[in-house]
């Protein structure tokens, strides 16, 4: 009578090297070197390796393999806030070029906490991937990423500009921007705008705001009413910022307002509307970054753009370039442009 064929051991979860090198009758080291160095190896314990890796239905693990071999085909991308469809764009245009060069982006969402922001950092450190990519706001998010982080992998930042002798960075012409939405305000006709802005900590709304007021000067105006939530650029810092301007809308002497946020114009929006208020035919509204916010209301908002997935894009393409050019990459400080789209808001 002979012996039925072994059949493979039936494991919990995940086969393990342990496993292998057990059924192989090898050490965990030769197992390892099958797996990283294969020249190390004689021909015949390779195939008894192997054929117990395929009786157990072993798989490699990437992580092990970049945590042996030093090196990854993936990016890390920490985003702000994933709640902001701005973000999204930003992660689809990254992935999207990444997949092209061959390589994988892994995405983790800080949710605007500084202390997740870095535990994800060096998670991605620690996983020693090619590169990675951060979105920022202002000088102290920096400060508090940067100061804590010693990893010798390549960082590029994201919807902020550092100089170039430190980072590669790729962020928005926000003072652009803030010109085009107030310069749009007045060739419908207002000449008494707002600004609906936040935390003065945060660069792209002081810049959004500079833009606004260069646009008044040139046209020889002072801004009617600046109003600045304490809190952030949300949609209920929006309505808080409406019930500021109310009574300054229904007596005439706000007709347009330019919020430094899609999400607060749409907060805005909803104040207005619910006490009565006509948009655009009352006042005019505007809003910025063209996110979901822009579209999924009653009244459309007219908007400026941010590029999210050409900011992706440029960002994967200038972290890969440091990953596999260490000795010869240069820093570059990337800044593009922004556009308006018109919608219902400003009576388009």
């Amino acid at each position: 009578m002979t012996d039925a064929p072994r059949r493979p051991r039936r494991t919990s979860g995940r086969p393990s090297m342990t496993q292998v090198a057990e059924r192989a009758g090898v050490s965990l080291g030769t197992v390892s070197h099958v797996l990283n160095h294969p020249d190390r190896v004689t021909e015949a314990t390779r195939a008894r390796v192997r054929a117990a890796m395929s009786e157990l239905g072993f798989q490699r693990s990437t992580v092990a393999r970049t945590l042996a071999g030093g090196s990854s085909d993936a990016i890390g991308l920490v985003l702000t806030d994933l709640g902001n469809s701005l973000f999204v764009d930003l992660a689809r245009g990254a992935t999207r070029e990444a997949e092209d060069a061959g390589m994988h982006v892994l995405l983790a969402d800080g949710d605007n906490h500084v202390g997740r922001e870095l535990t994800h950092l060096g998670v991605f450190d620690d996983l020693r991937v090619a590169g990675t990519m951060v979105t920022l706001s202002d000088e102290e998010h920096m400060a508090a990423l940067l100061g804590a982080r010693s990893s010798e992998i390549p960082l590029v930042l994201l919807n902020f500009t550092a100089p170039s002798a430190w980072y590669c960075s790729v962020a928005v012409d926000h003072r652009r921007g803030g010109h085009l939405a107030t310069r749009h305000l007045l060739d419908r006709g207002r000449t008494r705008l707002a600004f609906v802005g936040g935390p003065s900590a945060l660069r792209p709304v002081t810049q959004r705001r500079d833009g606004f007021r260069l646009a008044l000067a040139e046209a020889g105006l002072e801004p009617a009413r600046e109003v600045d939530p304490p809190e952030g650029i949300n949609r209920a810092d929006g309505a808080w910022a409406a019930r500021e301007l109310l009574d300054d809308v229904r007596a005439g002497r706000v007709d347009g307002i330019f919020a430094a946020s899609d999400l607060m114009a749409a907060g805005i929006l909803e104040v207005l509307l619910r006490s009565g208020v006509a948009v655009p035919g009352d006042v005019a509204l505007v809003g910025y970054d063209d996110n979901l916010a822009a579209r999924d209301v009653p009244v459309p908002l007219t908007t400026v753009a941010q590029p999210g997935a050409e900011m992706g894009r440029r960002g994967a393409r200038l972290v890969m370039d440091e990953a596999r050019h260490p000795g010869i990459h240069r820093h570059e400080a990337v800044v593009l442009q922004p556009t308006l789209v018109v919608r219902a808001s400003t009576g388009a």
